[in-house]
């Protein structure tokens, strides 16, 4: 019985050298600046002017929901439309918000 616990005892201690003795992962690696690929330039012109566009069609969709807002209040009507003017605010907030999304996931 003694032989099998010194045994274990000594199977034990080379496992916990063998544990101690492996490399840990010293954490994220450091990549960098790094530098962009060639015609970011062009991607990047593409990028604003998409940015733009939409949100000149956010400022749009806001017009266009009070422009039916004050034809169906001339009309007596008018609460319906705030769903509509949810979608396009929650729009603008997510375009707004955007840049920071994707500056947090990469």
């Amino acid at each position: 019985m003694s032989s099998l616990l010194a045994a274990l005892t000594d199977a034990q201690h080379l496992a916990l050298h063998i544990v101690t003795a492996t490399p840990q992962p010293s954490g994220v690696p450091d990549v960098g600046g790094g530098e962009a690929p060639p015609g970011s330039e062009d991607l990047l012109k593409i990028l604003r002017w998409v940015a733009w566009t939409v949100t000149a069609l956010c400022v749009a969709g806001i017009f266009g929901v009070a422009a039916r807002m004050a034809v169906d209040h001339s009309r007596g009507g008018g609460r319906e439309h705030v769903r509509g003017l949810g979608f396009v605010l929650g729009a603008c907030l997510l375009v707004g918000a955007a840049s920071g999304i994707v500056g947090a996931l990469v």
